[in-house]
């Protein structure tokens, strides 16, 4: 268990909410990770294991819990330097909360709004953190992280749509959030994006003829624990695993008021819902979530 990270770059994500670790991770690893999903999404059945994109269902989106795929994605996630380098964030007792894989298609790319990860999952306390590992290089091309740097400072902002959780936050000068402040995230492949649960980010449409994947694994501190199990959260925790140091027996809390995600109907992912089609449709889109993936009969206007 060593330091990966300098002072100045546990600093920087200190500071800003953030850290771009360019090269981190050993490109022969990332690229198997990478023919491992041209694989998948070239195979047969791409509906069952993928969200598609909802004007092409040849084209994936989003992944969801890849380590469940296969075991090169158990292996990033589980990288000795990739949990020292989270360990210099949140400490040494490490879970690995979950993960998923978003697919930037060329030219479709769905496009992620503006929010927090914290929003979709409330712990007893804030010491998460994302870890967006790119898997082909990244640009504002084609559409690379972007983040609101030291929005992280202004604690749980809203994310609500017609006063239910809709998953975004429809306006940064909304919630006091300055424009000047967003900065690309561009990175070779093997960067490490690292993402504090309350900095603002977002990415754009993919609007090249290059892919853009991510891989991202989610962990959190042994003594922070769930506030919301909500079906959209709740399925993480069957798989959630220690994967350094040793289980809290307490649950560590900070101060402060904490909104939990309660949207006008269920949905299962980010996409459904900052898009409004959990609200069109009446039940939940087929996403690949496993255990999780089950339509729901609820009237869209029902809440949780």
């Amino acid at each position: 268990m060593g330091h990966v990270l300098s002072e100045s770059q546990i600093k920087t994500y200190r500071d800003n909410g953030f850290l771009v670790a360019e090269g981190l991770l050993d490109g022969d690893l990332v690229d198997r990770a990478r023919r491992v999903v041209d694989d998948l999404l070239s195979g047969p059945g791409l509906n069952s294991v993928a969200e598609t994109e909802p004007g092409d269902a040849s084209k994936a989106r989003r992944i969801w819990a890849p380590t469940s795929r296969d075991k090169v994605f158990a292996e990033l996630a589980e990288h000795p330097v990739l949990l020292d380098a989270v360990a210099d964030l949140i400490g040494e007792d490490l879970v690995l909360q979950y993960s998923k894989l978003n697919v930037k298609a060329p030219h479709v790319g769905s496009v992620v709004e503006w929010h927090q990860d914290f929003a979709y999952y409330p712990h007893s306390n804030t010491d998460l953190v994302a870890a967006l590992v790119y898997l082909d290089d990244a640009t504002r091309e084609n559409a690379c992280l972007r983040v609101a740097a030291g929005s992280h400072r202004k604690g749980l902002l809203s994310h609500e749509v017609d006063g239910y959780f809709g998953g975004k936050i429809v306006s940064l000068d909304g919630v006091g959030v300055a424009e000047a402040t967003v900065q690309d995230c561009p990175g070779p492949a093997g960067s490490v994006v690292f993402l504090h649960p309350l900095v603002v980010h977002a990415s754009e449409q993919n609007r090249s003829d290059r892919y853009r994947r991510a891989f991202i694994p989610a962990y959190r501190a042994s003594d922070a624990f769930p506030l919301y199990y909500g079906p959209h959260a709740a399925h993480n925790e069957p798989t959630a695993k220690l994967v350094r140091g040793k289980v809290s027996k307490t649950a560590r809390t900070e101060a402060g008021d904490w909104r939990l995600p309660l949207a006008a109907a269920e949905f299962n992912s980010l996409f459904e819902i900052q898009e409004g089609a959990h609200l069109r449709s009446g039940h939940k889109a087929a996403t690949g979530y496993f255990s999780h993936e089950v339509d729901s009969d609820a009237p869209a206007g029902s809440a949780l």
